[in-house]
């Protein structure tokens, strides 16, 4: 227990620049408080001992912010950030150097007892407000991009964005260890689909020899539409 809390100060000291002494984030990280309570809560929810483990969980939830079901699987070095809003259900499995923002929810939708939320493996990146839903496995190494809603299972060393998630390949290579915190370095899945047609369709004027607007030659602007009230 003494090694799991050092490595919970030295992962926070690694990934938070405004961390600068371990007494500060025993003091005033909500986000540690909360994983220290739910290891216990955890510990006694497996030794069938559920109402005191609820009991704790709730208070954890009342003095943080930060709601972890004591059923919840979580590994070494989990980092939650500000963690205001956070919420991680019954049946989720968090892997080793997992990083959560606030507003983040693991999420179920289902009704039926078994599993039925998300496994993040280790290494993934969670950004603010997002929400993965389901009994679906995230790949170690990815980021998941602010808001995004993440319903389908995502391969290792993705990015995804946008709702519903849309997972992307990683560009570039990335330092195996390290965890990859650069949530907001996203790609514009929109932008690149709407460029990607104006190119298309740029093509395909010089094709049939339509007249483009960047070789002197004006289009004939559209007709206004008539409006009636």
């Amino acid at each position: 227990m003494l090694n799991a809390v050092r490595e919970d100060i030295q992962a926070v000291l690694e990934r938070d620049p405004a961390a600068r002494h371990w007494l500060h984030i025993v003091l005033f990280y909500p986000g540690v408080h909360a994983v220290w309570a739910h290891r216990l809560a955890h510990r006694l929810w497996r030794a069938g001992w559920r109402l005191p483990a609820l009991w704790l969980s709730y208070f954890t939830r009342f003095m943080t912010g930060i709601e972890i079901h004591p059923g919840a699987q979580i590994g070494p070095r989990l980092f939650i950030d500000h963690g205001m809003g956070v919420v991680i259900g019954e049946t989720a499995e968090i892997g080793a150097d997992v990083t959560l923002y606030h507003g983040v929810t693991l999420g179920g939708v289902s009704l039926h007892k078994g599993k039925r939320h998300p496994t993040l493996e280790a290494g993934v990146v969670v950004g603010a407000g997002a929400k993965v839903l389901g009994a679906i496995t995230v790949g170690r190494g990815t980021r998941i991009g602010a808001n995004a809603v993440v319903v389908k299972d995502v391969a290792p060393e993705s990015v995804v964005v946008g709702v519903p998630g849309r997972p992307v390949a990683r560009r570039g290579q990335r330092d195996a260890e390290r965890v990859d915190l650069h949530h907001d370095n996203l790609p514009d899945v929109i932008a690149e689909r709407l460029e990607s047609v104006a190119t298309r369709l740029a093509d395909l004027e010089r094709a049939i020899g339509l007249p483009r607007a960047d070789n002197g030659t004006r289009r004939q602007p559209a007709a206004e539409p008539e409006y009636y009230i």
